[in-house]
């Protein structure tokens, strides 16, 4: 019984006798559903961010920059997936993440008008090259070069908001839940790559998004509670 690439003949003809599956057999099919449950979950990850832009109308907080190097790491990644023909529980989450990604930024372009010269040129560029990209119609060696680069790009899309996070004191409009959910799925995703006997290089991306996304998770918790402590302390003061 195959439904989706899960077999489930093996847990099922284990049950039907009256025994509990083997750990052979029901690690890789616990695999399979967390990797269908994380891409099912990826639909709504960036939603509760995009609706905190668009509720306040405020960019206050976010880099510009971050989102926009997310949007390249996706872009890298996904098209990447597509041309090594992997299947699609083990990168599905990435082209929601890509669609909801590109909406954000584009909030975040609206509420941030004027938008610079350099900006329009950077949303130009991206639009004329990632179809291409998308397609796979580059160089086999470049394909590899650029996604030996996602991890730099991705860490590189992180650092950024940390450092301007730490600076303002403040995490301004970053939304806990879409951390919360990035820092899960990329929790989940360790555990599938395991099962499936991932690259090295696949973990390495893993691990710099739980190392991230948690201190930005830190950071929230820790500048969101002391701005609630000051709030108090001021209205002391005024009574």
């Amino acid at each position: 019984m195959d439904y989706l690439g899960i077999d489930l003949s093996c847990a099922i003809g284990s049950l039907q006798n009256g025994d509990f599956p083997a750990k052979d057999c029901l690690l890789p099919l616990i695999s399979k559903l967390l990797g269908y449950f994380v891409v099912l979950a990826s639909m709504t990850v960036k939603l509760p961010q995009i609706m905190k832009v668009v509720d306040n109308k405020s960019v206050k907080g976010l880099s510009v920059v971050a989102f926009e190097l997310e949007v390249v790491g996706y872009t890298i990644s996904l098209a990447y997936c597509i041309y090594k023909e992997l299947p699609f529980s083990a990168f599905g989450e990435l082209a929601f993440l890509l669609i909801q990604a590109l909406i954000l930024v584009g909030c975040i372009y609206y509420f941030s008008r004027p938008l610079s010269v350099s900006t329009w040129v950077r949303a130009v560029l991206y639009f004329a090259l990632a179809p291409t990209v998308l397609a796979g119609k580059i160089d086999p060696l470049l394909f590899e070069a650029l996604y030996a680069s996602k991890h730099l790009i991705f860490l590189s899309a992180r650092i950024p908001q940390i450092w301007k996070n730490f600076r303002n004191k403040s995490t301004g409009q970053l939304s806990f839940l879409t951390c919360f959910m990035n820092f899960s799925g990329a929790m989940a995703r360790v555990f599938t790559s395991y099962q499936a006997n991932a690259p090295l290089s696949m973990f390495m991306g893993f691990f710099i998004a739980i190392f991230t996304n948690g201190t930005i998770m830190s950071q929230i918790i820790l500048y969101r509670s002391k701005g609630k402590q000051d709030k108090q302390v001021k209205g002391k003061k005024i009574s």
